[in-house]
C-alpha cells in the first residue's frame, strides 16, 4: 500500500508540473483556461477561482488543462486557443514537455549537489566527490547459483569469505580464483545484512567456467561542487532523454520489422511495484527515479499520436502546411480515438502487470 501511495504522489507531482506548463503558458499567451484537472474524469471534487475550475478526478494516472477553443470551436473569440497564431499554440502544446525536462534537470542537479548513486569508473570527472563506494549487483542470471540462494538485483556485496570488497573487479577476481570452493557472501540489502553460502556452477554461456551468475558494478554516492551540479544535471537529463528515444525507436522497429515487443513494458501497477523497490534504496534513488519518470513522460507526451501533446502539435503543423485548418470534427474524432487506444493500452499492460504478480 505504501508503494502505491508513493507512486500516486510522484505521478501527481509530475502531472502537476506538466500541466502547470500548459496552464501558465496559455495564460501568458492570452488564452482562456476553463479547467485545470488532476487525474481523468469522472470528477471527484472541484473549486472555481477567477473563472477557472480546478478539479480532482477519480482516475489518478494523468491530468489535463482545458483551454477554450482547443478542439476548433470559437474561432472568432480572441481568447480561444484556435484563434491564436501557430507559434503560440505550439508553445502552449510543448510547454508541458519542457516543464518535465526542466523538472528532471532540477531533480538531478539537486541529486548531484547532495550525492547521487552512480557507477564509479575511469570516466568519472576528477572534480567528482565520491563517498560510500560499494559493489552492487545489477543483474542475476535466472537459474544460477546466486539466484537459487536468493541474491537479488540491488544487493550490495560487502564481503566474500574474509575479504572486504570495495571494487567489482576485486570481487570478480576472487570468485574466479576460488570458483572450485564454497563461498560465503555478506550482502547488504537496505539496512539489513545477510550471509549466503554459494557454490559457483557452470552456465551454458560461460563455456566451462564456474560462476555465481551475477553482474557486479562499483557504485558510490557521487556529488559535485555547487557550480558544477547544474551542469551535470543538464548533461544527465540530455543523456537519459537520448537513451530513451533510442529505446523507443528500437521498440517501434521491433514492432514493425519483427512484429514483436523487444522490451518489457510496465503499466501503472508495474511502475508502482518498481517505486516500492526504489524507495527501499533511499531518497537519492527516489530522486533519480522521479527524474527518469519525468523525462519519460516528456518524451511519450510529445509523440505525434492523437490525444497526446505531440499529436495536437502535428495538427497545427499540418494546418500551416495546408494553409487552412483541419476540420474541427475530424481532429476531435482523431483525438478521441487516440485517447481510447491509449486507455486500452494502459488496461492491457496493467492486466499483464497483475498477471505477472500473481504468477510470481
Amino acid at each position: 500500500m505504501s508503494s502505491i501511495i508513493l507512486f500516486i504522489v510522484i505521478l501527481s507531482l509530475l502531472v502537476l508540473v506538466h500541466e502547470a506548463g500548459h496552464f501558465f503558458t496559455a495564460l501568458w499567451t492570452g488564452m482562456k483556461v476553463e479547467e485545470f484537472g488532476i487525474g481523468f474524469p469522472p470528477r471527484l471534487a472541484s473549486v472555481r477561482r477567477r473563472g477557472i475550475r480546478y478539479s480532482f478526478n477519480w482516475i489518478p494516472i494523468g491530468g489535463f488543462v482545458k483551454i477554450k477553443g482547443e478542439t476548433g470551436e470559437d474561432r472568432d473569440d480572441s481568447e480561444a486557443f484556435v484563434s491564436k497564431p501557430a507559434w503560440k499554440r505550439l508553445l502552449v502544446l510543448s510547454a508541458g514537455v519542457l516543464m518535465n525536462l526542466i523538472f528532471a534537470i532540477v531533480l538531478l542537479s539537486a541529486g548531484f549537489l547532495f550525492g547521487m548513486p552512480q557507477v564509479v569508473d575511469e570516466s568519472l570527472s576528477t572534480q567528482a566527490i565520491v563517498q560510500n563506494v560499494n559493489v552492487q549487483v545489477y543483474t542475476v542470471v535466472e537459474g544460477s547459483a546466486a539466484a537459487q540462494v536468493g541474491i537479488e538485483v540491488g544487493d550490495g556485496i560487502t564481503k566474500i569469505d574474509d575479504l572486504v570488497v570495495t571494487k567489482s573487479e576485486q570481487a570478480q577476481a576472487y570468485i574466479q580464483e576460488y570458483s572450485d570452493k564454497e563461498l560465503s557472501l555478506t550482502v547488504k540489502r537496505g539496512d539489513d545484512y545477510y550471509t549466503y553460502v554459494v557454490v559457483p556452477t557452470e552456465l551454458p554461456e560461460t563455456e566451462g567456467r564456474k560462476v555465481l551468475g551475477v553482474g557486479m558494478v562499483t557504485v558510490g554516492s557521487v556529488s559535485y561542487p555547487w557550480y558544477l551540479a547544474p551542469v551535470k544535471g543538464i548533461e544527465a537529463t540530455v543523456s537519459l532523454a537520448v537513451q530513451m528515444i533510442i529505446a523507443l525507436v528500437d521498440l517501434v522497429k521491433g514492432l514493425i520489422i519483427e512484429q514483436r515487443v523487444a522490451v518489457d513494458l510496465s503499466g501503472p501497477i508495474g511502475i508502482a511495484v518498481i517505486t516500492g523497490e526504489v524507495a527501499q534504496l533511499g531518497i537519492s534513488h527516489i530522486i533519480m527515479f522521479t527524474a527518469l519518470l519525468s523525462i519519460n513522460l516528456a518524451i511519450i507526451n510529445f509523440l505525434p499520436f492523437p490525444a497526446l501533446d505531440g499529436g495536437r502539435a502535428l495538427f497545427v503543423l499540418v494546418e500551416k502546411l495546408r494553409g487552412k485548418p483541419v476540420s474541427a470534427k475530424a481532429e476531435t474524432v482523431a483525438h478521441n480515438i487516440g485517447f481510447v487506444m491509449l486507455m486500452i493500452l494502459i488496461l492491457v499492460v496493467t492486466f499483464k502487470d497483475i498477471f505477472g504478480l500473481v504468477v510470481k
